[in-house]
């Protein structure tokens, strides 16, 4: 099989290939194209895959190209991770909300408005050259916003490209682990958005364990999700939220303590990979150790500034794993091309499965996998805390795509206003302004 990876030259590019190197089925992938706009970068990531795949007898061939139609032609699977604007247009997002005394972070709050709007045309013309250079392929989408930028390309590509994210994944995870449950043989009842969604069960043999841990404080506050949050929190909820949700119920704090940073998180990271970038660039740098170490940094900082809100201090060994989404795409791809039904929670077309929302809705729930796709199981209605947020958001989302596809300067205000965390169509009119000018891009939204 050929998979073919979007943003090829991307920092996260060597989890996958580690991935694949672990799979030794029949039917496995056989090669990999890196396509990235930036060759610096391609050839970077390209020698970190080599020093992974030195004595790996039956290890995928790799081939990086800048020529996006080379790189589609004959893909089985697609994997897009890009980042419009790199990670300067990330601070930028972020700096820009924060002078205005709201959230700046990628996904949520405005910063996620502002990088969705210019990351929905590049990925609209993404899909359609999908469409036409590889109709066959099955696209897997990890671009931030992930629901969001799913929903755009489902426009082109349908029920062929499947949005994938490890939050809820390693939150599921991390909560067996405290229960003393088989990770790989618990059930996850999740719902929402990518994002915002709740886990509200976790099965095992059958039994729901997650009153178990609900009643037990200490159990409660053992892992990192319970930290942020808070027993009570978490009780008078009667779930557990995806960690990126600490966002809406911790707002104010959340916002003052990334005023106070003295780097945010976009500003950090953009440091961080020019110097590795930098490094790769010499002749004599030992490729897979300079990413590794890179890479650890990177995991122990996530979302500090939370940690630091909640009193949570340092990430545990433990909460240093995430789901991995590398080995999300690759069971996601396996069940596809093998025919291995698998459930895994992906971001896909509703059709029914959140009565609240319409069937093109693209939301974060579990879903049964084989060669015919994804198709999202039942869930039980979410609670009036939960539906109003997810409303609330998925109209946000359906603004940024409106004023993508139009060039509407009223929906992309619109986008911002509606927003829980922004909240003032003053903001958000000064917002789009601030970033219509520090993102050329952006510059035909300026229109009525």
């Amino acid at each position: 099989m050929k998979l073919t990876i979007l943003g090829g030259g991307g920092f996260r590019v060597p989890l996958v290939y580690r991935a694949l190197l672990g799979d030794h089925a029949e039917g496995r992938v056989s090669r990999v194209t890196l396509y990235d706009t930036d060759a610096d970068r391609l050839t970077a990531v390209a020698r970190v895959l080599a020093e992974q795949g030195r004595g790996v007898t039956d290890a995928p061939a790799v081939v990086a190209t800048t020529e996006l139609d080379e790189a589609l032609r004959g893909a089985d699977f697609v994997f897009s991770a890009i980042r419009v604007g790199g990670l300067a247009g990330r601070a930028a997002d972020e700096r820009v909300a924060l002078d205005e005394g709201v959230l700046g972070q990628e996904t949520v709050g405005a910063g996620g408005v502002a990088y969705g709007l210019r990351t929905v045309p590049v990925a609209l013309d993404l899909a359609r050259s999908i469409a036409r250079l590889a109709p066959d392929a099955w696209t897997i989408n990890f671009t931030n916003p992930a629901g969001l930028v799913t929903e755009a390309m489902s426009r082109y590509l349908g029920d062929r490209v499947i949005g994938i994210c490890d939050s809820p994944v390693g939150l599921g995870r991390r909560i067996a682990r405290v229960l003393g449950a088989d990770p790989d043989r618990a059930r996850i009842d999740y719902a929402g958005l990518n994002h915002l969604g709740w886990v509200r069960g976790l099965y095992v043999d059958g039994r729901d364990e997650l009153p178990r841990l609900l009643a037990d404080p200490e159990l409660l506050t053992s892992f990192e999700e319970g930290r942020l949050f808070g027993a009570e929190l978490l009780r008078s909820l009667g779930a557990i939220p995806n960690e990126y949700l600490h966002y809406y119920y911790f707002n104010r704090e959340a916002v003052r303590a990334y005023q106070e940073a003295g780097l945010t998180r976009g500003a950090f990271l953009q440091e961080q990979q020019q110097g590795f970038y930098a490094r790769m660039r010499e002749p004599g740098t030992p490729a897979w150790e300079t990413w590794d170490r890179t890479r650890a940094e990177r995991e122990a900082t996530y979302m500090a500034e939370n940690r630091k809100v909640a009193g949570a201090g340092e990430r545990e060994e433990d909460d240093l794993e995430s789901g991995g989404y590398e080995q999300v795409a690759l069971a996601l791809m396996r069940a596809v091309a093998r025919d291995e039904r698998v459930s895994l929670i992906l971001n896909v077309r509703n059709r029914g499965a959140l009565s609240a929302l319409d069937a093109d809705a693209v939301v974060e729930v579990p879903c049964l996998v084989d060669a015919n796709g994804a198709r999202p199981m039942a869930v039980s209605p979410l609670p009036y805390h939960a539906l109003g947020l997810v409303g609330a958001v998925k109209a946000v989302e359906r603004a940024v795509l409106e004023a993508a596809e139009s060039g509407s300067r009223a929906a992309a205000v619109q986008a911002f206003a509606l927003h829980p965390l922004v909240d003032s169509v003053t903001v958000a009119r000064r917002l789009l302004d601030r970033y219509t000018e520090v993102h050329p891009g952006l510059a035909h939204l300026v229109r009525p």
